[in-house]
């Protein structure tokens, strides 16, 4: 895929990533659930998430491996990414002209509440399997 601009609600966070792919990925845990107020819908753009100005850019360290990114002005949620760098997450609908992409997998399924479901099928993938998948240096795109 080519590359996108994307900024947040405020337009105080601008940013261009390319998405590895045409898949969106949904993470059901419970701290992005309780971070965007419901489930994080992202694309993988791994490590090409760069940022126009990062006056309005803050960093939560959510792990001692990953960070999740926002905006301090308006507190759009704009990514989750690696520590080192090598895998940034982007929120997708913060992304712009991006037509064809496919709703493809859901992680930390075990963690869903009961209360909704999608209706596409996709592959749904475990807390404990994604920490495996991370661990061997394969995570889902």
């Amino acid at each position: 895929m080519s590359e996108a601009n994307g900024q947040c609600l405020c337009k105080g966070v601008k940013f261009t990533a390319t998405p590895k792919n045409q898949n969106v990925g949904v993470c059901h845990c419970d701290m992005c659930r309780k971070n965007n107020a419901g489930a994080f819908f992202a694309v993988d753009c791994g490590d090409t998430l760069s940022f126009e100005n990062e006056n309005h850019l803050g960093v939560y360290n959510s792990s001692d491996w990953a960070e999740r990114l926002f905006c301090k002005e308006c507190g759009s949620s704009i990514a989750w990414r690696m520590k080192n760098g090598s895998m940034s997450v982007v929120a997708v609908d913060l992304m712009d002209g991006l037509d064809q992409l496919v709703l493809d997998h859901e992680v930390f399924i075990d963690e869903k509440p009961s209360y909704y479901s999608f209706a596409e099928k996709t592959s749904q993938i475990t807390g404990p399997e994604l920490m495996k998948m991370f661990q061997a240096g394969n995570p889902p795109q």
